[in-house]
Order: C-alpha cells, then structure tokens, then sequence
C-alpha cells in the first residue's frame, strides 16, 4: 500500500522533505532514453551519462536508501553515453516501483 503520493508508509523520509525528493528524481529522470521492465518486482531505467548524471544518481539513490531501505539500486556504465539504474523492490512494494517507472516515464 501506498500513501496519495505514492510513498510507501515504510519510507522514514519525513513527510515535508517527500516533495524536493521526488523533485529530485523528476529530475533526474530527464535524462531518461528508456524504462524497462524486467520482472514485476525489477526494472531499468536508462540514463544519459550526460552532465555528472552518475555522481548525481549515485547520491540520490544512497538518500533513499537510507530512508527507503526495501530499494535496492544497482548503477552501471553501459557504454561511453549511457547508465543503466537498476531498481528492485520486494513484491510487497510494487506498487511503489510502479509509481517511480510512471515518473520516470511521463
């Protein structure tokens, strides 16, 4: 279950930093050339390696980990122009993957 704004209730972030977060990944996922699903509870989302886009994901993905600890993010150079971010998420918390894939996507 998620909160109405798509926050899972067992994220620690507190209430009023939620929006700059997701902000933040908003962001972020401008740089996005593709979002994959590769199983229900897995996804990737292609960046471009453009402009510190990997110091700036490997920070924000460090951040909600520690306030989301049920994410598991894996970052990977895919190329001289491209970096995967691999999202996994336990089935409980699928609905809060589908909320990221439906930002990193509009």
């Amino acid at each position: 279950m998620t909160s109405s704004d798509g926050v899972s209730p067992a994220c620690t972030l507190p209430t009023a930093e939620r929006p700059p977060r997701i902000a933040e990944f908003d962001d972020l996922f401008t740089t996005a050339r593709r979002v994959e699903r590769l199983a229900p509870t897995r996804a990737r989302v292609v960046l471009a390696e453009t402009g510190g886009v990997r110091a700036r994901t490997e920070d924000l993905t460090a951040r909600e980990t520690a306030c989301c600890s049920f994410f598991t993010f894996t970052i990977t150079p895919a190329g001289p122009a491209d970096l995967w971010l691999d999202v996994e998420v336990p089935a409980a918390q699928v609905a809060v993957l589908d909320g990221l894939l439906t930002r990193a996507t509009a």
